[in-house]
């Protein structure tokens, strides 16, 4: 019995000897040139514009002006985070992919800004309104990218136009400001004014209608 263990050692030390200079003789090859770019992390501050639990995930607000940050659940499953509701201050890591910036590491996250699901209003749905005037000059009065809309006053004229963040993502606009000059068209909606197309470019003067 020893003796045939032994042979089964000596036989299965020969294949691994065989094995092993099969490998050393393999060709390998030489890729030329610079290694792969890093990839650049960016720490940012904001708020959760909403997060979906069915859909799994949902989008930061960076307080720098930079565009929506994507943020899924499976980082918040890994740093330890619960789901944030809508305002949630975070503290995140981002990266750009190819779909945009998204939720790399979540680092710190305080709810006491966030908004009870009891106090969210029902979310705006944007109704279909035809344009009865003209181009004409406003200046934006008030405008919350969380909350997706704002209000307009055009020139002599105090009534508000409801301007809603579909109609600007129509012409490229990401957000508006304070005092921001924009050329408007406008039409009657069910609670008022409201805008049904915005620009930008007032030194080129008014857009030609289509």
């Amino acid at each position: 019995m020893e003796e045939q263990a032994a042979a089964r050692g000596e036989e299965q030390e020969r294949r691994d000897t065989q094995q092993e200079r099969k490998e050393e003789t393999k060709p390998y090859r030489v890729v030329e040139g610079p290694p792969p770019e890093e990839v650049t992390v960016y720490r940012i501050t904001g708020f959760i514009k909403w997060f979906d639990v069915a859909r799994g995930y949902g989008f930061v607000i960076p307080d720098n002006g930079m565009a929506d940050v994507l943020i899924h659940h499976s980082c918040l499953i890994r740093d330890k985070y619960p789901v944030p509701p809508e305002g949630t201050r975070v503290v995140c890591d981002v990266v750009l992919r190819q779909k945009g910036y998204q939720v790399l590491k979540v680092l710190q996250m305080d709810t006491s800004t966030a908004i009870h699901p009891a106090e969210r209003p029902a979310r705006l749905r944007k109704p279909e309104v035809v344009p009865t005037s003209g181009w004409v000059e406003a200046t934006v009065k008030w405008f919350n990218r969380g909350r997706g809309y704002g209000f307009l006053n055009e020139d002599d004229d105090p009534a508000d136009i409801f301007v809603h963040m579909e109609v600007l993502r129509k012409t490229g606009i990401d957000e508006l400001t304070p005092g921001q000059r924009v050329w408007v068209r406008y039409g009657e909606g069910p609670k008022g004014l409201m805008a049904t197309e915005v620009r930008r470019d007032l030194e080129e003067g008014p857009p030609l209608d289509h």
